[in-house]
């Protein structure tokens, strides 16, 4: 059987390394047009959406805010608006660091635990299993996704091998 650490961490931890490299790409496209930073961080995809740097922050902390509940050793780490690639690469690295630190016995066994959160306006309480299946990894994709489509978007040379790492052409 399937444990709550396999569908967690492992996951959180690929895509995040997925998320890294899409940032590092994204600074290098910027870099290679000697753009302002900011004109990538800045970027969305409709003016009523989060611009690419929120996308990436909001993305990167979804581990932590799906399993801080669950192990609160981990760090609460406040992500202020970054006003840089590296800081969005720092930020990446170090829900990184924090996922490598825990083990099974941290999270297994803690299926059925009730967590909660905001669903933007809604209150959500799910069994952790759900919480991390239904809502946190859902939402951790539908960021990246996002990030992805505001960077491929504004130019940057971006395909599926990009975003999931098992895809090549």
């Amino acid at each position: 059987m399937i444990s709550l650490h396999d569908i967690s961490v492992p996951v959180f931890g690929r895509y995040l390394d997925r998320l890294d490299a899409l940032v590092e790409k994204s600074a290098a496209y910027v870099g290679d047009l000697g753009l302002p930073e900011v004109a990538l961080l800045g970027a969305r995809l409709a003016p009523d959406m989060l611009p690419f740097e929120a996308q990436v922050r909001i993305a990167a902390r979804f581990p932590l805010r799906a399993l801080r509940p669950l192990v609160p050793r981990l760090p609460d780490l406040d992500f202020p608006e970054a006003i840089s690639f590296a800081e969005l690469r720092a930020d990446i690295d170090a829900v990184l660091d924090a996922l490598v630190t825990l083990s099974p016995s941290d999270l297994n066994g803690r299926e059925g635990e009730i967590v909660t959160d905001r669903a933007g306006l809604a209150d959500v309480a799910l069994s952790a299993a759900r919480f991390v299946a239904e809502y946190a990894l859902p939402n951790m994709f539908f960021h990246h996704t996002t990030a992805y489509a505001i960077a491929r978007w504004e130019g940057v040379k971006l395909g599926k091998a990009d975003f999931d790492g098992w895809h090549r052409y």
